[in-house]
């Protein structure tokens, strides 16, 4: 289980074109996402990474599907996975099921319903994160991507919920802004860009300007800092 960050999800599937738009959509929803090409190196992610949950595939090279999540639960390994596979008979969903998976998706899908069912399964997860984040009157639903501040719901794009998330998520500790640039976009920036500054004071316009106590404060030259301060 990952501590502290955005949840990560492994996906293990061979099709390229289906992995890059599953890649793009999780990412775009706050997930950190990886890819393995092939069963043997999904396994190995998987076996020497925290993962929040794991889409695999049935038909994989060099390891199958069943073959993955056989060996992730006799080793003791119990992340969430979701089969999502062309294999549609009701013999493959429930042989699936029995051998440890939370949920059986057949493609083709609709990105919406796979978002449904990746958040479903988080949140009945074993060992899931706190499903919610207060801080005086901020609230943040990790689950439903929703904030809100004295009970009225913030409109946030999915990057400032994302940043939100990180703040709030390490309240009372100043983060850099290069550190913010590796979470939230997963790479690094050039020191002098300004991209996060700029995200910094479009998520306070909605978090702190309508409301007299401000959550989000300015550490001169060191970065950011959430907290609630009388």
């Amino acid at each position: 289980m990952t501590q502290g960050g955005p949840l990560k999800i492994l996906i293990i599937e061979d099709e390229t074109k289906a992995a890059s738009y599953l890649r793009q959509g999780l990412s775009e929803e706050g997930f950190v996402v990886d890819i393995a090409e092939n069963g043997e190196d999904g396994l190995h992610l998987a076996r020497t990474s925290d993962y929040d949950l794991i889409i695999l595939d049935v038909m994989l090279p060099r390891r199958d599907g069943w073959s993955v999540i056989s060996e992730l639960r006799r080793t003791g390994r119990q992340m969430p996975v979701l089969f999502l596979t062309a294999r549609d008979g009701v013999q493959d969903r429930v042989k699936g099921l029995e051998l440890g998976a939370d949920d059986y998706l057949v493609k083709p899908f609709a990105f919406s319903e796979l978002l449904a069912r990746v958040r479903s399964i988080l949140r009945r997860g074993p060992t899931r994160q706190p499903e919610t984040l207060r801080i005086a009157d901020l609230e943040l639903d990790l689950l439903r991507h929703r904030a809100a501040r004295s009970g009225r719901r913030l409109d946030l794009t999915p990057k400032e919920f994302l940043l939100l998330s990180l703040l709030t998520r390490r309240a009372g500790e100043v983060l850099s802004r290069t550190l913010i640039a590796e979470q939230v976009w997963d790479m690094n920036f050039d020191s002098d860009t300004n991209v996060v500054d700029v995200h910094m004071r479009r998520l306070r316009s909605k978090v702190d300007d309508p409301f007299d106590q401000k959550l989000i404060h300015t550490v001169r030259g060191v970065g950011y800092v959430l907290e609630s301060r009388s």
